[in-house]
């Protein structure tokens, strides 16, 4: 016998809790009556049902024993009211009754047929021949195709949604997948129902406004909101989902038409999607947020380093999309995040480069403690008696503890990476200005990455102060973007068209300003020592 699952009441009203539903999808109605073997005849009732549980019973009143969704079966031994008896059928959930003819009755009584039609709820005829067994068999083994089928479709969503979070862009890829995936429209909206990226068909515009107030439902900016919500407006299935990170982004989709695993595919995005928009959370954003602070109040950049979660070196990377397209905030925050930093500045402006700051590799536990100490404050580096404060510009090891490694950026997916060389914390202003021409280096020569190698061989041999000094009186009669145009041609290897591409330029532009710089300069820059002397020069600035 099932279990009971009594109405209780509370405080005058009356109060039932749904049972979970079966683990499986449901089952057309006509997809049973398709099974030509079993002989079942829709006799009264829509032809429209879902099956969820095959339950049998003689009871004069199954109610209290039914969960909703039931196919039941009887043969009518207590049947007596029949209009009484379906109308209870129905307040209960039921989906559909099966009536099985002899030895009780020799044919269905016309009575229930007409209670069925009133009510609403559709009749089979069971002949004497099939067993109910046998037609509850058939729609087990229903549900098992049903739940292969919805389990192949979930594996192949999964799949395509992981591979469109792998993109350069993940953000607007998943969407679209996702709205590829479920034949509807997927957006991404802020708590306040701004819209941040959407893919798919736009409903219409009443079902977009319930799908924005359905998004502000489970937003979390209250305690107490919901994780998921759903509704219906018209012939448009709403439904909006939280994603985590505390940012109070919802995911909110719009379908013609709610199929099983719908919901385990959308729940798959938000997962992702919550990786992906917010890749800054973590133990370090207050650490972050503490070196901001810190520097709007005047702190210097080597006093606020410790915070991020290393002292150094430190690698700048300016970097652009491959296809040309602009990076928003979540698209370069999923890049950051490949690259295992969450130091990412894409707010620059249109046209502009993202740029990233990565620490070493692997990045240490910012507030970790070793066996047997206590987490230290890394905004306060303090000195026993007798010894100086560690400069927080350099990385410091312990006795026999090796020294941080620098990171080693890699190309990523669908973008164009310029990377300086590892430095201190006190000269990322001129490792950004590295990154920048490695970048538009790494374009030019259509490489997915460059890196700035830093002075090494003969020129390391000079004194950087004599290096510097002569590099100037070399370069002075040069304006800045002559300079650059020089700098740039000549670590191209001369090629005019290269330079034009890392400069943004006309390549007639190039051939003026490298022949002004041989003007100025009163050299022939086709000679190669004078090439060498001019490139030691421009390293040095």
């Amino acid at each position: 016998m099932d279990e009971l699952s009594m109405p209780n009441s509370s405080a005058g009203t009356t109060q039932t809790t749904p049972p979970p539903g079966p683990p499986t999808p449901p089952i057309p109605l006509a997809e049973l009556l398709a099974r030509e073997e079993l002989g079942l005849r829709r006799i009264a009732g829509p032809a429209d049902a879902d099956l969820l549980w095959v339950h049998t019973s003689e009871m004069a009143d199954p109610y209290p024993y039914l969960l909703g969704g039931e196919l039941l079966l009887s043969a009518g031994v207590l049947l007596t009211d029949p209009d009484h008896y379906v109308g209870r059928l129905v307040e209960a959930g039921a989906a559909a009754l099966g009536f099985g003819v002899r030895p009780v009755h020799e044919s269905v009584p016309a009575a229930l047929i007409e209670a069925c039609d009133r009510h609403g709820l559709p009749l089979l005829e069971v002949p004497p021949e099939t067993p109910f067994t046998t037609i509850a068999r058939a729609v087990w083994r229903l549900m098992a195709e049903a739940r292969h089928r919805e389990l192949r479709r979930v594996t192949r969503a999964q799949q395509a949604l992981a591979t469109a979070a792998a993109r350069p862009d993940p953000v607007p890829a998943v969407l679209h997948q996702l709205a590829t995936q479920l034949g509807g429209r997927a957006v991404l909206l802020t708590a306040r129902g701004q819209e941040v990226h959407a893919a798919g068909r736009r409903p219409d515009p009443e079902a977009a406004g319930a799908l924005t107030r359905l998004a502000r439902v489970v937003a979390r900016e209250r305690p107490g909101s919901p994780s998921s919500a759903t509704d219906t407006h018209g012939g448009t299935h709403l439904s909006a989902y939280a994603l985590g990170g505390g940012e109070g982004l919802v995911l909110a989709l719009a379908t013609r038409q709610r199929e099983s695993g719908d919901h385990t595919v959308a729940g798959i995005a938000v997962v992702l999607l919550s990786l992906l928009a917010a890749p800054h959370q973590g133990a370090d954003a207050a650490g972050r947020s503490a070196a901001l602070v810190r520097m709007l109040l005047g702190a210097s950049p080597a006093e606020v380093a410790p915070l991020l979660g290393s002292s150094g070196p430190w690698t700048v990377i300016h970097a652009r999309r491959t296809d040309g397209a602009p990076a928003d905030a979540l698209t370069a925050g999923a890049l950051g995040a490949s690259l295992g930093t969450a130091l990412v500045d894409a707010e620059r402006g249109a046209g502009e480069a993202v740029r990233v700051l990565l620490g070493p590799g692997p990045e240490p536990d910012r507030i970790a403690a070793r066996p047997g100490e206590t987490a230290p404050d890394p905004a306060r580096p303090t000195a026993q008696p007798g010894e100086t404060t560690p400069d927080p510009a350099r990385p410091t090891a312990r006795p026999g503890e090796p020294t941080p490694e620098p990171a080693r950026p890699t190309p990523r997916p669908g973008w164009t990476l310029g990377a300086s060389a590892p430095t201190p914390v006190t000269a990322l202003a001129a490792a950004d200005a590295l990154a920048a021409r490695a970048l538009a280096h790494a374009r030019a020569t259509r490489a997915p990455l460059t890196v700035d190698t830093p002075t090494g061989g003969l020129a390391a041999l000079v004194p950087p102060e004599q290096a510097t000094a002569h590099a100037r009186a070399l370069l002075a009669p040069l304006t800045a973007p002559l300079a650059d145009t020089l700098r740039s041609w000549l670590s191209l290897h001369g090629s005019w068209d290269r330079t034009a591409v890392a400069l943004g330029v006309h390549r007639n532009t190039v051939r003026q300003r490298i022949g002004r710089c041989g003007e100025l300069l009163a050299m022939d820059l086709d000679d190669m020592d004078v090439r060498t002397e001019l490139w030691f020069a421009l390293r040095q600035t």
